[in-house]
């Protein structure tokens, strides 16, 4: 079977490239070639791709720090959760699982719906949504979470639009950050032993120090994921929520007049929005396992696309368009089975009182410029406006 090369083509927005729906009718497990690596498996369709990511024959561990298929320069590298099977995945998640529970989140919602529209009473129009409120909002939150100083912001702000890069920088640009951000919290880490807080970080100094349940590595990798994917991902996510609507007739307004059904829109737009070009981490097969009809043997990498199964008709009726009060399927964003997005409580939450705070601070947002003029970051892991010039 000859590999098709991915991307398909140059990012289209938040839009899914119409190769997605031609592979879940007539070849949804398909060669891939991506631009790093070697080749593939590639899963489309909703029912295979919840398959893949639930069973346990499907290794992240053995794709750490391996040429596999991958958007990024550099390949995954060991010590993140992201990169680890059971059990090492599960007693870390074990460590960190109760500051994400979503008791704990919902202690939290007060203290971001304050910041939120704290963050938005202090604008004056025309604004950058994104730099004036998605990016502080993000970074907050997750160093509330985490327990780093956001007044430190100017020493990590930036590195994360390094380490997600897929064609900005080259692999040694991106050594060169995550060495000078991995110092910055090997520094963090070590202040937090010399005088502990109640904060996550200070329970994790302690975890690793008087009870050796994880290393130095794993902790320092944990903080540096969970920050860097704390601030760029949600801040996008407001970005392009907020985008689309805006974009969308009818429908920010439509939010501003009923609020009670943005829980479910927020939730709608996690599964319409195609907020990456890529296909994730890739998982090797330790045995040889059988997938919509083929056999992925011991050793193959296979990739799945979270966006082209949340745009299968299988499991969603006309999912093309946004349907703020859907139900039937649960959509993948988040991932179910071992994997499944520790922070997603967190993340939900944020992105609710993000739109809940934009429909009663400024019920009358609008773009600021033509749709077309808002310039769009598509050289990074996920998607999202390099600036949101709106008023009111």
């Amino acid at each position: 079977m000859t590999a098709g090369s991915y991307p398909f083509g140059p990012p289209d927005l938040l839009r899914l490239h119409p190769r997605f729906a031609q592979l879940r009718e007539s070849e949804p497990l398909s060669r891939v070639r991506m631009p790093y690596g070697r080749e593939g498996w590639l899963a489309t369709r909703y029912e295979d791709v919840r398959a893949i990511i639930s069973d346990p024959r499907f290794s992240r561990a053995r794709a750490a720090g391996a040429d596999v298929p991958r958007m990024t320069p550099l390949p995954g590298g060991a010590g993140s959760m992201a990169m680890m099977d059971a059990p090492e995945h599960t007693r870390m998640r074990r460590l960190v699982s109760k500051a994400f529970s979503l008791r704990r989140i919902e202690e939290l919602r007060p203290s971001v719906t304050t910041r939120a529209e704290t963050l938005l009473r202090g604008l004056s129009p025309p604004a950058d949504l994104m730099r004036d409120f998605g990016t502080p909002l993000a970074l907050m939150t997750i160093c509330d979470m985490l327990g780093v100083p956001y007044g430190e912001r100017d020493r990590f702000g930036g590195w994360a639009e390094v380490v997600v890069t897929t064609t900005a920088y080259t692999a040694e640009e991106v050594e060169r950050v995550l060495g000078a951000f991995a110092q910055y919290l090997l520094e963090l880490v070590e202040r937090r032993r010399a005088v502990p807080r109640d904060d996550l970080l200070s329970e994790l100094v302690h975890a690793r120090d008087s009870e050796r349940r994880l290393s130095e590595q794993e902790l320092v990798t944990f903080l540096g994921s969970s920050l860097t994917t704390g601030q760029d991902n949600v801040a996008k996510q407001v970005g392009n929520m907020a985008y689309t609507l805006l974009t969308e007739p009818g429908l920010y307004r439509s939010l501003a007049e009923r609020p009670g059904v943005i829980p479910g829109a927020v939730e709608e737009l996690l599964r319409y929005l195609v907020i990456s070009p890529g296909l994730g981490i890739a998982r090797i097969a330790t045995e040889d396992v059988e997938i919509g009809g083929r056999t992925i043997r011991e050793g193959e990498a296979v990739l799945v696309s979270f966006a082209s199964a949340n745009r299968d008709p299988g499991a969603f009726p006309e999912p093309e368009r946004i349907d703020v009060e859907r139900e039937g399927s649960a959509h993948l964003t988040f991932g179910p089975g071992l994997h499944h997005c520790l922070a997603a409580s967190l993340v939900r939450m944020e992105l609710q009182e993000a739109v809940r705070a934009l429909v009663r601070v400024c019920p009358d947002l609008r773009l600021a410029v033509p749709e077309e003029e808002v310039e769009w970051l598509t050289t990074a892991i996920t998607i999202g406006p390099v600036r949101l010039p709106v008023r009111w």
